[in-house]
């Protein structure tokens, strides 16, 4: 679905109940305006000028643009029926039926139909988060948006002397649908993880490969990435790849220039830098990622991207080359002050901020802007219509410090 046909789908009948989406109902031009005031409220606040977001951009594509979704097995209500959905909106226990979705592709809500009625009729029982006990817990889907690769992974306890799970007839039951043309993507993929680990997370405990392989492919400005089953990946591709396309315009001069990319995840932006830098460093704390990070560099043939499994902090005390540009991409939490100070320690002229929490931006700007820098660029974007997610880009760049060492608003 796309701009042109937007908000003809009514409201998800789930919207009182589902934990994910929080806009539902709200026209899509009052959900942008709502996000860009929190942005400048939070300029504001941490005393910048709220003028200094140029623009809030809307996402392209409102409907189905989610590349990867977690079900969970459980019930609405205890003792109820088995469900196969989202986390009831203030509920740790309850799960509601996402059979609706409005913001995966269609092909998730047809495997979650089919996987639902398969477990049912089985009559398997649920993994019972606090007593540990039972079967199911979860099945994640992911799809190559660009390619059409569909990768499904269910995720149970083991089996148990009264209870198995049959994988070979849910292998059947997901080739068979997909024979019968009830998909539109081409399912590369049927893996089932065994999880016997007390947390609610999907942890790898064993990966079983049912049929196909452990991984989907996707392209993103031009280049090709292997995305495994527990690999990080931006979760709107098209929105993403305009979100970095756009970041990167705003480095000048990258010919040339060794590049520090720090919360890197797999290396999206770090091998696209790469196609015009003279050296690209990664650093990310999940090892399974800088492993994917390294086969797709392989995989695009660039032989200047370098990458370490380890903390941000860590790490950059044992880098010995220097940084001509440094990009942060940091999780929601932001930067920590100490690995902040570090960053800020390198003084280089520019600094490039990708951020998924403008709440811990804004305290992260504050220091920078204490250590002699400024904001010179600064846009937000809605990449997640109906959920309060907000990405936005920073280029920073150093000032005198004279400039500034009476405080005060930028």
């Amino acid at each position: 679905m796309t701009n042109s046909d937007s908000f003809d789908l009514p409201i998800c009948p789930q919207a009182e109940k589902c934990g994910g989406c929080s806009y539902q109902g709200v026209p899509y031009e009052e959900q942008c305006a709502e996000k860009e005031r929190q942005v400048r409220s939070l300029l504001k606040g941490a005393g910048f000028d709220p003028a200094l977001l140029e623009e809030f951009v809307p996402c392209g594509s409102r409907y189905h643009y989610r590349n990867k979704m977690e079900f969970t097995f459980g019930d609405e209500h205890k003792d109820g029926p088995m469900e196969l959905g989202m986390h009831k909106k203030g509920s740790f226990m309850s799960i509601v039926d996402a059979g609706c979705c409005q913001i995966v592709p269609m092909d998730f809500t047809r495997v979650q139909a089919l996987v639902k009625a398969f477990c049912l009729e089985r009559g398997y029982s649920i993994y019972h988060k606090k007593f540990h006990t039972g079967l199911l817990r979860s099945i994640t889907l992911r799809q190559g948006m660009r390619t059409g690769e569909l990768l499904i992974n269910i995720i149970t306890a083991s089996d148990s002397e009264s209870e198995s799970f049959d994988e070979a007839a849910f292998v059947k039951l997901l080739l068979d649908a997909e024979k019968e043309g009830q998909f539109d993507a081409r399912i590369v993929g049927i893996l089932r993880t065994v999880n016997d680990d007390p947390a609610d997370a999907v942890n790898i405990g064993e990966l079983r490969v049912l049929y196909g392989q452990p991984f989907y492919m996707e392209q993103i400005m031009g280049l090709q990435f292997k995305v495994g089953a527990f690999s990080f990946f931006q979760t709107n591709v098209d929105a993403a790849e305009r979100l970095y396309m756009d970041a990167l315009s705003l480095i000048p001069g990258i010919e040339g220039k060794t590049v520090y990319d720090l919360y890197c995840g797999t290396g999206t932006i770090s091998q696209a830098m790469a196609l015009k830098a003279k050296k690209v460093i990664g650093v990310e704390i999940v090892e399974e990622a800088v492993v994917s990070a390294k086969a797709n560099a392989a995989l695009n043939g660039l032989e200047n991207c370098e990458f370490i499994a380890d903390d941000v902090q860590k790490a950059l005390s044992g880098i010995h080359e220097k940084p001509d540009v440094i990009v942060v991409d940091p999780p929601r939490s932001g930067i920590t002050p100490k690995a902040m100070r570090q960053i800020l320690g390198y003084n280089v002229d520019q600094i490039l901020y990708i951020s998924c929490n403008p709440r811990t931006l804004m305290e992260n700007l504050r220091a920078a802007y204490l250590a002699g820098y400024k904001v010179q660029r600064m846009k937000a974007y809605d990449n997640f219509p109906f959920t309060s997610h907000v990405e936005t880009v920073v280029l920073m760049t150093r000032i005198k410090l004279e400039n500034v060492m009476n405080g005060g608003s930028v």
